[in-house]
């Protein structure tokens, strides 16, 4: 045993006396913690309250604007449809109204399976640059086109370009390359 004598005993309760008067003067009882807590607690219950407005505020200026693009595309289809001439060959040619391959009124046509980077460059210059101009394609249209560029007959139809341009006019890549990818 470490304590023997009175007098270790003493100093040995000496101390411990003074550890404890020492740990009740350095502790605020937890207040201080408490309060900061609280503190914390309200700065993040109000920077939530200004996130959720926030979001409120950009949801709505969303709807707006979603609605003023809803009302100007649904002016633009009743006032400008795709116009579609035949050409002197007899085949239809598009005004290239679309957003098109980077905004220049024309789409990357090449995606299209069966037509190539030659046989998009020889539909731009018979004036079909856009999904929606294979769209509005004529079987005559198709018969036509497919002389004039000396495919085989039912070409156009067998590789199914209009339904290749419709998914891709609509966004649709997921399923045009899961279909003929």
């Amino acid at each position: 045993m470490l304590f023997q004598t009175p007098t270790q005993f003493a100093v040995l309760a000496l101390v411990l006396l003074a550890g404890w008067f020492f740990g009740l003067a350095s502790s605020s009882g937890g207040k201080k913690w408490k309060q900061r807590f609280r503190d914390e607690e309200a700065a993040h219950k109000a920077y939530r309250a200004e996130v959720a407005n926030d979001v409120k505020t950009r949801d709505a200026r969303l709807q707006e604007v979603e609605a003023e693009r809803d009302r100007l595309l649904k002016e633009r289809t009743t006032a400008t449809t795709p116009s579609t001439a035949a050409a002197a060959s007899g085949v239809a040619a598009s005004t290239g109204h679309g957003s098109g391959f980077f905004g220049w009124g024309r789409d990357n046509l090449s995606r299209i399976r069966g037509i190539d980077a030659d046989l998009e460059h020889a539909l731009g210059q018979r004036g079909i640059k856009t999904y929606r101009a294979i769209e509005g394609l004529s079987e005559a249209d198709e018969r036509a086109l497919e002389d004039d560029l000396r495919l085989r007959p039912g070409t156009i139809d067998a590789e199914h370009w209009r339904e290749q341009a419709a998914m891709l006019r609509e966004g649709r890549d997921d399923d045009h390359h899961g279909r003929w990818g």
